[in-house]
């Protein structure tokens, strides 16, 4: 019977927003392509999911996972949002990014063949799934 641990998630909960966070950096300011406003609304709940994940796993604070919940779910909800944008389920009266800035919608929203609001999207759920797997022990 293999045992994975609370901490072990927290580690992978941790990993993930922090490699999340790097690739968001790396998009931006390596490839320069500019974030639309909904992309602005997750980087604001990625980074600080990378920097209290990234502290409650150093200190041990298996709690922290409360938090990691809580902003992975915030954060999912605007990928969600984006994502309907992307695929075109979302008017285009309420579209938030057509007044300023780049699109949320266009060609520049997929990097290696996948869509930017569905690799949030994706990382966000692993990060709450794991947050919640880490305030307690599962046994496989």
């Amino acid at each position: 019977m293999t045992r994975f641990s609370g901490e072990t998630a927290l580690g992978l909960a941790w990993a993930t927003a922090f490699i999340s966070s790097l690739v968001v950096l790396f998009v931006g300011e390596v490839l320069g392509q500019a974030p639309c406003m909904l992309c602005w609304f997750q980087r604001a709940f990625m980074f600080p999911l990378a920097v209290v994940l990234g502290l409650g796993f150093w200190w041990q604070d298996r709690r922290v996972g409360r938090y990691g919940i809580a902003l992975a779910l915030g954060g999912a909800a605007f990928a969600f949002w984006h994502m309907g944008l992307y695929v075109g389920l979302i008017p285009q009266q309420i579209q938030p990014c057509t007044a300023s800035g780049p699109s949320c919608t266009d060609a520049n929203q997929v990097i290696l063949g996948i869509p930017i609001p569905l690799m949030a999207l994706t990382a966000f759920t692993l990060i709450a799934i794991l947050s919640a797997l880490s305030l307690k022990e599962i046994q496989k």
